[in-house]
């Protein structure tokens, strides 16, 4: 269930871990779309025989597959229902912490890191930390700027 929050819920909320999306899966279909997408065949992402020869034993998804899916699992989580727009308006930091077996499981945890206030709305930094189901540490750690228009 994505949850409904207004711009003015935001407010005290610093350092608050304020959501967890659900779970997406990350399959070798999805992983071979992006491939195509971007014109990465590196083999650990698309050559099953290979990549099973690899210390993951598998196939591995991208590690920008993974962050091009963070609006996907933004808008799955939480919206601010009093925006009339959003757009993403950067990264500060991006670290690919541990590979994403094709076939997993991927989730987000959102904690606001910054709210400021912008001409015609306000511009949200956030924290998000992408972990894979019965991982031990986390797939992606990321911090995103979002600007929010009423």
């Amino acid at each position: 269930m994505t949850l409904a929050l207004n711009i003015a819920d935001l407010d005290g909320k610093l350092g608050q871990e304020l959501a967890v999306s659900p779970w997406v899966d990350v399959t070798q279909d999805r992983i071979d779309q992006f491939a195509k997408a971007t014109g990465d065949f590196q083999w650990i992402h698309v050559d099953l025989e290979r990549a099973r020869q690899s210390p993951f034993g598998t196939t591995i998804a991208h590690g920008f597959l993974t962050l091009s899916m963070l609006p996907m699992i933004t808008e799955s989580t939480f919206t601010l229902s009093d925006r009339t727009m959003g757009i993403n308006y950067g990264l500060n930091k991006v670290r690919f912490t541990s590979p994403v077996p094709a076939g997993s499981r991927i989730r987000g945890r959102f904690t606001l890191a910054k709210l400021e206030k912008i001409e015609g709305g306000v511009q949200t930094t956030w924290n998000v930390v992408i972990e894979r189901d019965g991982g031990d540490k986390p797939v992606m750690i990321a911090e995103t700027i979002s600007r929010h228009y009423r």
